[in-house]
């Protein structure tokens, strides 16, 4: 597998949500995740465009000009040339032929207009939160079963075969229950690149939990867009590096 930014990278990632947070929100939690200690910042949502396209990443790079910044695209029309890289999501839990290839060629031309913005091949798992996710809702695909962790296992091992570079255990943005540490552990084995978890992290103890199954980075966000949520932020990076 090629190297990206992900490579060799370990802690906790902060999501921003546009849809989800004001403007000055955004740029005042990518502050605190720089001065906490966050390793990225992940840009996005799962329905589309929203917010304020390129001025927001903009915005985001002056808050916190030593974090990645890395967009998290629901399609190609959304792709924002003011990140450092875009994780090039192909849906490999689902059968939808529009998230495992038919947004990655609307892409090329933004790839081919933008060479500095690095693409990154991640094989995209969503997994079983406990209830429908917005994922689950706009791609129109089933989830993959939380209590079979050798499912999610076999996929991976196919990803790695297709030659993909990164993986991402997604439960869904406000998942009721996160990807346990069962299938956290199935996916480290089956899968030697960067392993990103995220969907309904909302502790200390569940960022630790996905750290110590083999998480390499962990995603967090609706827990940060509560009322006075970015003051955990802090507990939540420390047991990120733990």
């Amino acid at each position: 597998m090629s190297t990206s930014l992900l490579s060799g990278r370990a802690g906790l990632a902060v999501l921003i949500d546009p849809d989800r947070t004001t403007s000055a929100g955004a740029e005042e939690l990518a502050r605190r995740a720089a001065g906490e200690g966050a390793v990225l910042l992940l840009l996005g949502n799962s329905f589309g465009p929203a917010g304020e396209g390129g001025e927001l990443s903009a915005r985001l790079r002056r808050a916190a000009p030593g974090l990645p910044l890395v967009q998290f695209p629901a399609m190609a029309s959304q792709l924002d040339a003011g990140v450092d890289a875009v994780l090039l999501l192909s849906l490999v839990s689902g059968r939808n032929a529009q998230y495992l290839i038919e947004e990655h060629v609307r892409a090329v031309p933004f790839f081919q207009r933008h060479p500095e913005v690095q693409a990154i091949s991640t094989a995209y798992c969503l997994i079983d939160g406990g209830h429908v996710t917005s994922v689950e809702s706009v791609s129109q695909t089933r989830p993959l079963p939380a209590d079979k962790p050798e499912v999610t296992a076999a996929h991976l091992c196919a990803a790695a075969l297709i030659g993909m570079h990164a993986a991402y255990l997604d439960a869904g943005s406000g998942a009721s229950r996160a990807v346990g540490a069962p299938t956290i552990r199935a996916a480290r084995d089956a899968w030697s690149g960067p392993l990103m978890v995220g969907g309904g992290i909302r502790s200390a103890e569940s960022v630790r939990s996905a750290r110590d199954a083999g998480a390499d980075i962990v995603v967090v966000g609706g827990v940060l867009e509560q009322q006075g949520g970015a003051r955990v932020l802090g507990a939540l990076t420390t047991a990120a590096r733990a």
